[in-house]
């Protein structure tokens, strides 16, 4: 079950005006669920995206580049499940291309205003006859059903090892108007910074400026979706989707500058960080949610160098399912993040309240009863002081536990 994470309905979304949505089942991969899902935007929205770093990236991920680099409007979004179409060559390049065509022609859209994303099975065929096949009944759903609903099952269809669907929205005040906000992401496992084996699609009514939405969406990533990880594994899907309808009538906005234009980024940021933490929260078999937070580094990436070490190392991660503040683990994957001169008698360690490490060494008032009443914990902050300067950073994870290996050990089957 999901760490601490609340489970969205239909009535805490917000719809956006000028995006619909629709989703059907298509049989994809497994029959009676919802696999197919389908962003039909109105004339005049804007569209930015980054994607993973992973460079034998999918199919999906390819042709998304491609259509987006070709200055063509966006008016469709396509997203399937069961199948990530990635390792699959040239073929899976031109079933991408394929499907691509089909919901521009059911449309009338030129291909190119299509941007398509996979997940699911790698290096397995796109069932491109199912994908077609269900390509009217999901346009047809986006005009059928109301709105918040859509964003809801949006959520849902787009799942694949996630146990729960991931939604969340806001609102802020802009121009005397106040704007929506709604995301939905997936991801469970082959969660690692840079993106990972998620998707996340984040909509609002305000006018933004393309290229100042592609800014916001590089700031978005780096500040939510390249802070988290479940396992280390970086994917090739990864696609992170910022959507701006233009519908609030507010002045548009060029950058990011101004109280106003901050507080919507603001805004998108906080969404995102919900739909991140979501993520780890419901990371394949975790039991705790777990922060780490490094300070006094002399700059925020040797800061993060030492928090990806503690939050990939399966030695730290294990004893946290355990609950057994076994926390020399912590030091030494402090000690092999690759900070050259790292002073080992700065260091400092602290579990929640409870202060474990001075000095490089044990705090004489640490007590092991302290340690593991914090272990016990679902939710658990590592903060570690470097010593060196005034930076820090954060990232979240959660533990490792028997179930992540029968769920990855079954995936397939």
């Amino acid at each position: 079950m999901p760490v601490n994470l609340p489970i969205p309905t239909p009535e805490s979304l917000l719809p956006i005006a000028g995006v619909r949505i629709g989703t059907t089942q298509a049989g994809i991969r497994k029959a009676g669920r919802r696999d197919l899902t389908v962003f039909l935007l109105d004339p005049g929205a804007t569209v930015a995206g980054v994607f993973t770093q992973n460079r034998f990236c999918a199919a999906p991920v390819q042709v998304c580049r491609e259509h987006l680099a070709s200055g063509q409007p966006v008016r469709a979004l396509l997203i399937n499940t069961g199948n990530a179409n990635a390792g699959t060559g040239a073929q899976g390049l031109a079933d991408a291309r394929a499907t691509c065509a089909a919901m521009a022609r059911a449309l009338g859209l030129q291909a190119q205003s299509v941007l398509l994303y996979s997940t699911g099975v790698i290096m397995e065929p796109l069932p491109v006859d199912r994908v077609v096949a269900g390509l009217p009944a999901a346009i047809a759903n986006a005009h059928a059903e109301p709105q918040a609903t859509q964003w809801f099952h949006a959520a849902q269809g787009i799942m694949t090892t996630d146990t729960v669907p991931k939604a969340f929205s806001a609102t802020v005040a802009l121009g005397g108007k106040t704007a929506r906000i709604s995301g939905i992401s997936k991801g469970a496992g082959m969660i690692r910074p840079n993106m990972a084996t998620m998707l996340g699609f984040i909509a609002t009514d305000a006018n933004i400026s393309q290229p100042a939405l592609q800014v916001l969406a590089r700031d978005v990533a780096e500040a939510s979706f390249n802070r988290i990880t479940v396992d280390g594994d970086t994917s090739t899907n990864d696609s992170l989707t910022l959507i701006a309808s233009n519908q609030l009538g507010n002045a548009a906005i060029d950058n990011w500058e101004g109280a106003e234009a901050q507080a919507l980024r603001s805004a998108v940021i906080g969404v995102a960080r919900q739909l991140a933490q979501a993520i780890v929260r419901d990371g394949e078999g975790a039991t705790k949610f777990i922060t780490v937070q490094v300070d006094g580094g002399r700059d925020a990436a040797e800061c993060r160098l030492a928090a990806y070490a503690i939050a990939h190392s399966p030695l730290v991660k294990t004893a946290f399912f355990a609950s057994d503040p076994n926390l020399g683990r912590i030091l030494a994957a402090v000690g092999y993040a690759g900070i050259a001169d790292l002073d080992q008698t700065r260091i400092a360690l602290y579990l929640d309240d409870v202060h474990v490490v001075t000095g490089g060494g044990r705090n004489p008032a640490y007590r092991e009863e302290d340690g593991q009443r914090v272990m016990r914990q679902t939710e658990i902050t590592v903060r570690v002081d470097l010593g060196r300067g005034a930076a820090s950073d954060t990232v979240w994870t959660c533990d490792l536990s028997h179930d992540y290996v029968t769920i990855n050990a079954d995936y397939r089957s």
